[in-house]
């Protein structure tokens, strides 16, 4: 088989490895498989193609435009999977590693292109947070908003997840508005240059706005500057050297690090052999120990059990164990392929060995075990490896070093207490999971261990069905953790696309902040509307366009009327006496509900129209009571504007009710969908 040429892409231009590239073997023969890097990279040239090109294009375009962009390189990819299929089975992946890998990243794709158009607004600028009123009047608010930084996101990737490590960054950097720059570990970079040519060969993205260095990156880091951001995944001591840059530090170039992670599985004291639970903790902790042959930076490396159950749980595991099926990933049969190639195969015997140190292995001899339709002294191969410390209190290499393969060490705890401690002594993971099915056991453990966990995983037979798995980072929520984990904070939807704008702090009128942010701010300037807002389709409607509706009374018989129609016969509403002993009423009042119906009755236009449903209100407040013979108008206006589909889009129109004497009444913001105009 003749060696890949795998090539890096650089300002528009596909780049072939020169005299500096490295080897890289196939991880399940051990045979040369391909060549990797060019030092002769213009890395500026790269810097500036994004900047210049990649930056303005995405920038032109809105959230949801992004967004669409997204999911049309979701489906894309999707139809050309299979083809990274095939070249990944060379990193000794099986075929459900890649439905972690390839499909997983897939889908985190899908979610933000979700996310995008469902929580971001179809415009340049997110609204980061309510509008705060700083003077007394409201003619001088602030409101917080979020633009995209204008540089490049460099992306340093680690081996084990080729493409989802490649998209889960990519996709929150793109529907920021970011050009990325993609540097993927030389080891599986293959894979990686082949899901980019995919991606680019699409058309689907604006020129500029994707490169790859499949190789060494040269000086590029130092040249970065405040708008540019590193996002990296690997080992802490790369991490730690490549933060504390002179030059990144100088220029406070932004650096997010997902790291090392020595993550736990507690079993609750309630979970005894016999339980739902203690039978969960033993698939969770097998799959967790042999998917991607235990390369995962969520991998479970402690295992915590009450001491009591110590000896059933190895003997249980030994047995689960027992049945992986070690060989040829492309074989239907194999449950657990190589490790990424030979090198790692010696670091993680290497760092079982500090390991053993502390702890007798229980499980797995990596001198001794069977490999199928693979040769295991070429190949990569390692059996998952069980350990067991007798006193985990003791140890402390067990606590700091992280075998990045199929090894776990199994050890007791007295009390809940003692589990906590143990569990924290990671000084900071990504995950850790507990199988229990008392919640004041999850209450206990979140309190004593979320400070040291970017998240925590609770799974029991209520669950367990539906739920993910320990090892599963969602895009939904954060994907980091503090200390040894790096701080970072990926994924998290709109979080992680945060990580890639400027959050900044807008001062101004109401018509300043409206100008700005895309949506109408109270006490902004009105547009009277043209006709009834509600005979006008979704794209005529105009920010800022208002309806003032005639008055109405509001009597004693209306109220009356309400509550035995309702059933709401509270006494506010139905007994003077009782009503003005009550602090907040000078006797008898209406319903807030009655304003609402009345509100309703004063703006809506009865007739067929583009108006296609309301769909909820949000923001409701009571602001002063109505008593009988007050009266009650309503003010209606187009607050913010967010297209869903080719058919309609949701409006949302600021609702104001306010009495005789103009007092606020009442408050609220009225959801509708609204077809285009025919």
């Amino acid at each position: 088989m003749s060696l890949l040429d795998v090539q890096s892409f650089a300002a528009g231009h596909w780049i072939a490895p020169d005299a500096d590239a490295r080897m890289i073997a196939h991880a399940v023969t051990g045979a040369p498989l391909a060549r990797a890097g060019n030092g002769a990279l213009d890395v500026q040239a790269m810097l500036d193609y994004a900047r210049d090109t990649g930056g303005p294009a995405l920038r032109a375009l809105t959230f949801h435009d992004r967004a669409r962009m997204l999911k049309a390189l979701a489906l894309h990819l999707g139809a050309h999977k299979q083809a990274l299929y095939d070249l990944s089975f060379a990193t000794g992946a099986t075929q459900a590693d890649h439905l972690i890998d390839i499909d997983g990243g897939i889908g985190t794709v899908f979610v933000f292109a979700s996310k995008g158009r469902r929580e971001m607004p179809d415009a340049h600028v997110y609204l980061d947070g309510e509008v705060e009123q700083l003077s007394r009047t409201g003619t001088f608010l602030g409101q917080h908003i979020a633009t995209p930084l204008q540089g490049v996101a460099v992306h340093i990737n680690a081996f084990n997840f080729p493409v989802w490590g490649m998209l889960e960054k990519l996709a929150p950097t793109l529907l920021a508005g970011m050009p990325a720059i993609v540097k993927p570990a030389t080891a599986s970079c293959y894979v990686t240059e082949k899901a980019v040519r995919i991606i680019l060969d699409s058309g689907i993205l604006p020129a500029g706005a994707l490169q790859l260095v499949t190789g060494g990156l040269g000086d590029m880091l130092d040249r970065l500057t405040c708008q540019d951001v590193v996002s990296f995944t690997g080992s802490a001591d790369t991490a730690l050297r490549l933060r504390a840059a002179p030059h990144l530090l100088r220029n406070a170039v932004r650096f997010v690090a997902e790291q090392d992670s020595l993550n736990a599985s507690i079993l609750g004291p309630d979970a005894v052999p016999g339980t739902p639970e203690f039978d969960l903790f033993i698939r969770e902790v097998a799959r967790e120990m042999t998917a991607k042959a235990g390369q995962k930076c969520t991998a479970i490396r402690r295992i915590l059990a009450p001491q009591a159950q110590v000896d059933g749980v190895i003997a249980a595991l030994g047995a689960r164990l027992a049945k992986t099926v070690i060989g040829d990933p492309r074989d239907t049969a194999t449950t657990m392929g190589a490790l990424v190639s030979n090198g790692q195969k010696r670091d993680v015997l290497a760092k079982a060995r500090v390991i053993a140190t502390e702890a007798e292995r229980v499980f797995g001899d990596p001198e001794a075990f069977t490999v199928h339709g693979a040769d295991a002294r070429t190949g990569a191969f390692l059996p998952p490896m069980l350990l067991h410390c007798a006193d985990p209190d003791a140890a402390q290499r067990l606590h700091d070093t992280e075998a990045f393969g199929p090894v776990s060490t199994v050890m007791g705890y007295r009390d809940l207490d003692h589990a906590v401690a143990l569990v924290n002594r990671g000084a900071g993971s990504l995950v850790a999971s507990l199988i229990t099915h008392d919640p004041e056991v999850a209450r206990q453990v979140a309190l004593g261990a979320g400070a040291f966990h970017g998240r925590l995983y609770i799974n029991d037979r209520d669950s367990m069905g539906e739920a993910t798995g320990h090892g599963a980072p969602l895009p939904h929520m954060i994907h980091g953790g503090p200390g040894r984990a790096g701080g970072g904070e990926e994924l998290g939807g709109v979080r992680g696309v945060m990580h890639y704008m400027q959050r900044t702090a807008i001062q101004g009128s109401p018509d300043m902040l409206t100008a700005i942010g895309g949506k109408w701010v109270p006490g902004a300037t009105e547009t009277p509307a043209p006709a009834h807002p509600f005979t006008r389709g979704f794209d005529a409607l105009r920010i800022g366009e208002t309806l003032h509706t005639p008055a109405r009374q509001v009597t004693l018989a209306d109220i009356e009327h309400f509550a035995a129609f309702t059933g709401d016969t509270f006494y506010a509403h139905m007994d003077d006496a009782a009503a003005a002993r009550n602090p907040f009423f000078p006797g008898r009042v209406a319903h807030g509900y009655l304003l609402l119906s009345f509100a309703a009755g004063l703006f809506v236009d009865p007739d067929e129209g583009p108006v296609l449903a309301n769909t909820g209100l949000d923001s409701l407040r009571f602001l002063k009571p109505v008593a009988p013979g007050d009266s009650l108008k309503a003010r209606l206006t187009v607050k913010h504007k967010t297209p869903r589909n080719d058919a309609y889009g949701e409006v949302r129109w600021h609702v104001s009710l306010t009495n005789q004497e103009d007092d606020l009444v009442a408050e609220y913001e009225l959801l509708t969908m609204i077809a285009y105009a025919a």
